[in-house]
Order: structure tokens, then sequence, then C-alpha cells
């Protein structure tokens, strides 16, 4: 599975862009500012429905606007609607995801009705390798469960619209939090509130409770990839292990944990109310990455952090390829600056071995050679020059100025 051509319209620094792809290795050269990664992570915005740049979607939006459209043809993708055919024979689908500032995502295939975003995800399945890839191993526990996020878009039916949901809830359950906070100060009633609390708080564990199970679900794939897939690249002796820490660990230990947790909240009542914020709850999962059984953002030198990043993003892979039967895109988002060479070699070996890689650099010196070298899956590297296509697309955007200022210059010489 590839893309074939990607089309944007007001995304991000991109008014109008269209490029063209092809199987194997595609460079995308462009010094920093130009908008080289915005073009990847459009590619992943249709993938997982979302960016590890952005925690929402305003940013992905040009300035000035309200929506912004990706589309992308794609060879061999699993969809039973394909629209027409690539040069080989094989079907082509084209996918569309609009972005809006306000409302929901909503995404089209072949110009099919109107879905949301959520309901395309998985269909063209990507794992990204960035330079924030360490923080999964050394950053705060965000970093970690928006990888676990990712992964779920990818791998578990629903696994979104749960997480919509249960943020959803949470919000609702926090605000009435603050409120009981705001009137206990006050001196004014609570019934009405505290009533509304506990509905909502009931609402918040089922739903906890589901993403909860999902999660687990999802570590419990990666854990054994993980592990061998790090000796693989780093020696037959190391030895890593990656464990789910929920904050709903009463799933861990019983078959219907509703109860349970409600008296967790009980217990922890008070202190919400004084913070007006929900304690407890998938919001503050964890993922435990340990070395030789210590954690390893602790002990882990630098090095090994980058191999334990790369080893967990490959599983990620290696698990996307076995349950969807397809191979995901890979992007390597500016990466090689942050790798030493044989980390370089390395994550070279593995995504040249697949289907297609986008890779972005600052220079096409920037890459290794062997980068550049025939892999099989296509006859040479195909190179996208960032700064050619600003320039084309900002030479087009100042055709239609032009067109439009011509137009509504006739239109005024005739009323007068």
């Amino acid at each position: 599975m590839y893309v074939s051509r990607l089309a944007l319209d007001h995304y991000r620094s991109w008014s109008q862009v269209v490029v063209d792809f092809v199987p194997g290795v595609n460079l995308i050269v462009g010094k920093n500012g130009l908008g080289k990664t915005n073009l990847v992570e459009a590619v992943e915005i249709l993938s997982i429905g979302s960016s590890h740049r952005a925690s929402s979607t305003l940013p992905l939006i040009e300035r000035g606007q309200s929506t912004a459209t990706i589309r992308a043809n794609v060879v061999g993708a699993n969809a039973s609607d394909a629209s027409g055919a690539s040069d080989d024979g094989e079907q082509v689908t084209t996918y569309e995801a609009s972005l809006h500032a306000r409302g929901a995502n909503r995404a089209r295939i072949n110009s099919g009705s109107s879905l949301y975003l959520r309901d395309i995800i998985g269909q063209v399945p990507s794992v990204a390798f960035t330079p924030e890839d360490q923080r999964l191993i050394s950053g705060d526990p965000a970093s970690r469960r928006s990888m676990l996020n990712q992964a779920g878009a990818l791998l578990e039916p629903g696994y979104l619209a749960s997480l919509q949901q249960f943020t959803r809830i949470g919000k609702q359950r926090a605000t009435l939090l603050k409120q009981l906070n705001a009137n206990q100060s006050a001196g004014q009633p609570v019934d009405a509130v505290l009533s509304g609390l506990e509905i909502w708080t009931g609402q918040f564990i089922e739903a906890g409770i589901a993403l909860t199970r999902m999660r687990q679900r999802i570590v419990s794939a990666l854990s054994g990839p993980f592990a061998a897939i790090y000796r693989d690249l780093a020696g037959e002796s190391e030895e890593v292990a990656l464990k789910y820490m929920p904050s709903f660990d009463e799933v861990m230990f019983y078959d219907e944990p509703h109860q349970a947790i409600s008296e967790h909240f009980q217990r922890i009542y008070p202190g919400e109310v004084a913070r007006g914020v929900n304690l407890i709850g998938p919001q503050r999962d964890d993922l435990s990455l340990e070395l030789f059984d210590v954690p390893a953002r602790e002990f882990a030198s630098n090095g090994e952090m980058w191999t334990m990043a790369l080893a967990l993003k490959m599983a990620l892979f290696q698990v996307v390829r076995e349950k969807l039967g397809i191979r995901p895109i890979v992007i390597l988002d500016d990466v090689f600056a942050q790798l030493d060479d044989s980390r370089r070699t390395q994550i070279l070996e593995f995504a040249k071995a697949q289907d297609q890689v986008l890779i972005t650099v600052a220079s096409q010196g920037d890459v290794p050679a062997e980068a550049m070298e025939g892999d099989g899956t296509a006859d040479a590297v195909h190179i996208i020059d960032v700064a050619a296509l600003k320039e084309a697309a900002d030479a087009y955007q100042e055709s239609i100025a032009q067109s439009l200022a011509a137009l509504q210059a006739a239109r005024q010489q005739e009323q007068e």
C-alpha cells in the first residue's frame, strides 16, 4: 500500500499544493519553515486522526481559514469501493479529510457520503518516527498516553469514539466538581450539583473501564514484539519490558470493577472538589518501560532510550501489519540528526523493506548514503524539492489573485 498523490487545501502553511509520491523511498527536501513536515503530517492525520505535533485541530488550519482539506490517492488500500486503477492495474482509493475550526472533522471515501474522520482511521495506516520519540522513554506520561492513543486508533475498532466520549464526560464531571467547590465556598445549596455529579461519575467509570480494557489489550499485543525487537537491535543479552500502569488499576484485579472504582472515588471526593479535577481515570494512565527490571527513564543511557523508542515504534508497525494485513506507510520526520550511525542504519534497514517510506530532511546531504541506494521496492529514490513546490504554489496563488482582481475591475467598468 502506498500514497500516490497528496493534495492539500489551506493546511497549515500550504494554501494549495499537490505532491506525487512513489512506492519505496520518497525524500522530501527543504529548509526549515518551508512546510516539509506539514506534508507528512497530513498523511498522519488521515492515518490516525491526529498529529504528533498538535493536540487540537486549530493549528492544522491555515491562518484566516475555517477549514483545511486533505486528499490522498492510495494504491492497494483495503477498501471495497476503490475508484479506479493505477498504471500497474492496482486499485486506487481516494480519501478526503475536512478539518474544521468549529464542529466535527469529516471524511469521505471516493467522494461518497459524509463520514466522521474517525470512520476512516486505520484504512491508511502509518507509523511515524520523529525527533520527539525519545520522550516516550524520558518524557512525562502524556507522551506515552499519546502513543497509546495512536496505537489504539490503528488497532482497536471504536477506540477514538470511546476516547472522545470519555474526554467529554470527564470535562463535564470536572465542571461539576468546580461548581461544587464554588457553591460550598459561597454557602449555596449543593444538592442539585451533587446529584448531577453522581450521574456523571457513573458514566465516567463506565467509559473509563472500556478505555482501560482497550489499552490493556494494546499493551499486551505490543509487549512481546517490543522486547524481541529490542534484543535484535541491542543484543540478545538485553532485557526490556513494557507494562501498562492504569489509573483504574481495579480493572486488573476484578472482573466487575465498577463497585471498587466507585468506592475509590468516594475516598478521594474531598480532594477532587477542593482541586476541581478528576483525580483518577484513564487521563492519568502511564506506560512503564523497563530495562533489566528498573525504570528506563531513570537509568537508561541516551542511546538505550533511543533504541527503546525505535523498538516500540517498530513493534507498533509489526502488530498493525499482522492485524490489518497490510504494511503501514513509514514516516521518518527529520530523525537522522538525532541518531548515531548505528541507529541510522537500523532504522533505514527496517524502513527500506516496507512498501513506502516518506523521509523529511533539511538537506539531501543529511541523508545517509545507504538511503539513496536501490532497495528492490523502487528503481530509485524519489526526491521532492519543497522549495520548488512552494514556489509553484505561490505562483498559482498569485495568478488566481490577479485573475480575481481583473474580473473585479471588469465588472466595475461595466457598472460605470
